[in-house]
């Protein structure tokens, strides 16, 4: 990474050591689309001058992005001005030092596994087979939770630790990040399909019985979903 870039990335991550902007930043997050200074204000706790602040220096920071809005629908002379609005920027941060690029390998490694002409069932089997040895490793502490607070709740738990950030919803849960985002952007069918098959995986390991992960692409989530399967339901 070169100098600039790296200089940019820490100044990034140091945006958030502010703990009201911070608290701002991940309730835009959490909120899962775009948010107004006043709805973030209150969900944060802090006055709207000081929300209004600090969202604009994650904005500046290359956290959010905003748009403008009329909230209340209407149009034409009379509406009111459209209100700014936040949600969280698609730009990635991460810092290594010294420099990593794993991001590359993996991007090296699905070219080469798409001009070998892998199969989706062969890829699909590995993948199937790393994500139990994945829910193995978590399940002891998981399996603890499922008793506690259910199969599902664990299973959220779970992928929360792989970055998915999930969200409860009805019948089950939206995973709100694709840790994969950069590559599936180049390499959807593989990416998208090894990741089905990883969650299927990790929730066999898991023990997670009557969650199932289900494909179900929707705009700026991850393609997959869980879902309570009939049995739980």
């Amino acid at each position: 990474m070169a100098r600039r870039g790296l200089e940019r990335q820490i100044a990034g991550i140091a945006a958030l050591e502010e703990p009201a902007r911070r608290a701002l930043y991940f309730y835009v997050v959490d909120r899962g689309g775009a948010v107004s200074r006043e709805e973030a204000a209150r969900g944060a706790g802090v006055s709207r001058a000081l929300a209004a602040f600090h969202l604009d220096r994650l904005v500046a920071a290359g956290l959010l992005v905003t748009e403008f809005r009329r909230l209340t629908g209407r149009t034409g002379p009379g509406a009111g001005r459209p209100a700014k609005l936040y949600r969280r920027s698609e730009e990635q941060l991460a810092v290594s030092l010294p420099p990593r690029s794993y991001a590359l390998a993996a991007e090296l490694f699905a070219e080469v596994l798409e001009r070998r002409g892998a199969t989706a069932r062969d890829l699909g089997q590995v993948a199937r087979a790393f994500g139990q040895r994945l829910g193995r490793e978590m399940g002891a502490r998981t399996r603890r939770g499922a008793v506690r607070r259910g199969p599902l709740r664990a299973a959220m738990a779970a992928v929360e630790l792989l970055g998915f950030e999930p969200a409860a919803a009805e019948g089950g849960a939206r995973l709100r990040n694709c840790p994969f985002h950069a590559l599936a952007q180049r390499h959807r069918a593989l990416v998208c399909g090894a990741n089905h098959a990883m969650l299927r995986g990790l929730l066999s390991g898991l023990g997670a019985a009557g969650v199932e992960a289900v494909l179900d692409p929707q705009p700026g989530m991850c393609c997959v979903a869980l879902r309570r399967s009939s049995r739980a339901r």
